[in-house]
């Protein structure tokens, strides 16, 4: 009897060994967003427009420190900060989202736990208001990973989330980027049709503005989230790269968390979140090699630009992109903010 209690004292104690060691609190957090990239220059943006995407970027970084700063989770705070990115019409997610060519906005998302790879996301939504709360409720909820259209809507309602009218996502300055896009492909219309069959989409340079986040919080855990209202004057219910896990949102302990923006038809030929993670993992490479090997070589080379954000699990982050401009940020432990909008 005795020695069984010394035994059993034993194991109790490895047991609480354990859970420190995986349940302790750290003093290294990390958040990175990113709002977009594409072509963002300083000589065609207002003051005051410049200060109102700096103000929002601030914001959400403001709004997942506080979480990760008070032990909250990884996946609460890229949750919170792409619900904030969504309800702010300076962005392609959520209100403000661009309008297919039919004079819709179809949005995507996806989220990702890298603890336990857990993954959910939602494609061709129109109603539900907050896609990325979505997405974690198919993560959590559901059997599933991915819903899409109106499969996804229902679900989302049974499940208690907020719908709204599809008249909640209009903005004027988004409707008004669908008629420029519109009569763009018709003055170009004779020369689309004489390329090949991997013809670049409509509207290349007026597509972009994804958002997104990742984050390590205090426990060591990794998580991503994006979301989009994917290519302006799309047709043929298209789907970008943002919801499909791998392509342009991966999330991984092992190795780090991922979100990208740009073209996603590149991200989902090159899985290129899935493989910047498999670089590190089985090639040994640093985040920032495998991340600039894959949107500053591999992207471009294959005729696709955009950028993505990324915090691997040792706190390390990186923030690529090929065109002329990100929206994007950080913050880490010691509270100080940092925005930037253009190449430096």
């Amino acid at each position: 009897m005795k020695k069984l209690f010394i035994i059993l004292s034993l194991v109790s104690v490895q047991n609480l060994k354990s859970q420190t060691s995986t349940g302790a609190l750290s003093d290294k957090y990390v958040l990175v967003i990113h709002g977009g990239a594409g072509t963002i220059l300083k000589s065609q943006m207002s003051p005051e427009k410049e200060k109102a995407y700096t103000d929002a970027l601030n914001t959400a970084l403001e709004k997942g420190y506080a979480i990760l700063k008070n032990g909250g989770t990884a996946l609460d705070a890229v949750e919170v900060v792409v619900r904030y990115l969504e309800d702010n019409p300076l962005f392609n997610a959520g209100k403000g989202a661009v309008f297919t060519n039919e004079g819709k906005n179809e949005l995507d998302a996806a989220i990702m736990n890298g603890k336990t790879l857990a993954a959910g996301s939602v494609a061709g939504v129109t109603v539900i208001k907050n896609p990325i709360t979505a997405a974690r409720t198919v993560m959590e909820k559901s059997p599933h990973v991915m819903m899409t259209g109106r499969g996804a809507e229902q679900f989302a309602t049974e499940q208690g989330l907020e719908i709204v009218d599809p008249s909640y996502f209009y903005t004027e300055d988004r409707w008004n980027g669908l008629q420029r896009a519109k009569k763009q492909d018709s003055l170009k219309q004779q020369q689309t049709e004489k390329k090949s069959s991997l013809k670049q989409p409509e509207n290349h340079d007026d597509k972009y503005g994804t958002v997104g986040a990742v984050a390590l919080d205090r426990y060591g855990n990794l998580a991503a989230a994006t979301s989009t209202g994917g290519m302006s004057n799309k047709k043929f219910g298209r789907i970008g790269d943002a919801p499909i896990i791998g392509a342009g949102t991966y999330a991984n302990n092992k190795t780090a968390a991922i979100s990208c923006t740009g073209w996603g038809e590149f991200y989902i030929r090159l899985v290129l979140a899935k493989t910047v993670s498999d670089m590190m993992e089985f090639g040994k490479m640093k985040l920032t090699d495998a991340t600039n090997e894959m949107v500053v070589k591999q992207l471009p080379a294959l005729g696709g630009d955009g950028g993505l954000i990324a915090v691997d699990k040792d706190g390390n982050i990186a923030m690529p992109f090929c065109t002329e401009g990100m929206y994007r940020g950080y913050v880490k432990q010691d509270g100080r903010k940092f925005v930037m909008i253009y190449k430096e």
